[in-house]
């Protein structure tokens, strides 16, 4: 915490202390010029309990089995999303096949949807033992929702999805206006945008239920 949220929080503190609402502090900081996003933070820092003392919450902290679980929650997301993706893009060209493509490429296909389901079978089982270990032991808390890194890879996650999602749909407005759109084509977008959308949409829907829970 850098100095001025630590003298904004320890002004609430004193405030609070004082027998002074939450209302009145609140119309205080912003005659004063404090943002309104950093006036809530310093008032989310002590519980709202009929205590004769303001009672803080427990800050988010930074731990090494907290980075672990959400270093390689996010990584095997990632690792599934793509494999199930290219599985889905080899019985395509499977359905599909480009007369352009020889016949060799057969064994490269082989290869592929064992390499996928090889990284299915063992990524995503982890995935979902460790999603629900992790709600379980870290979002059960304030100070575990508001984790730092979860926060970090979350809305990196969500960063790359809408790239994902902008760039298929620029890839298909390009094919449309070129006229190149094939059954092969429209069935790999679909595929990209359902999978980046699902990612996009579940994470950004569980941002809004925890701003709407604190």
């Amino acid at each position: 915490m850098d100095r001025a949220n630590s003298d904004l929080s320890a002004f609430v503190g004193k405030a609070l202390g004082a027998g002074i609402s939450r209302t009145a502090i609140r119309n205080a900081l912003l005659q004063a010029g404090w943002q309104n996003d950093r006036i809530e933070r310093a008032l989310e820092d002590y519980a709202e309990l009929d205590f004769p003392l303001p009672v803080p919450r427990p800050k988010p902290s930074l731990s090494a089995r907290e980075a672990f679980f959400y270093l390689l929650l996010f990584a095997t997301l990632y690792i599934s999303a793509f494999n199930f993706g290219n599985l889905v893009f080899t019985f395509i060209e499977h359905a599909f096949p480009d007369p352009a493509i020889e016949d060799a490429a057969v064994n490269w296909n082989s290869y592929r949807i064992r390499s996928a389901i090889s990284s299915l079978i063992v990524a995503f089982p982890v995935f979902l033992y460790l999603s629900g270990k992790i709600n379980r032991e870290l979002l059960s808390s304030p100070a575990g929702r508001a984790s730092a890194i979860r926060r970090w890879l979350t809305y990196i996650t969500l960063f790359i999805a809408a790239g994902v999602i902008i760039g298929d749909l620029i890839a298909i407005l390009y094919n449309f206006l070129g006229g190149e759109l094939t059954t092969r084509f429209i069935l790999k977008s679909l595929t990209v945008g359902i999978l980046a959308g699902t990612l996009f949409f579940h994470y950004i829907n569980g941002l809004r239920r925890e701003e709407q829970e604190s």
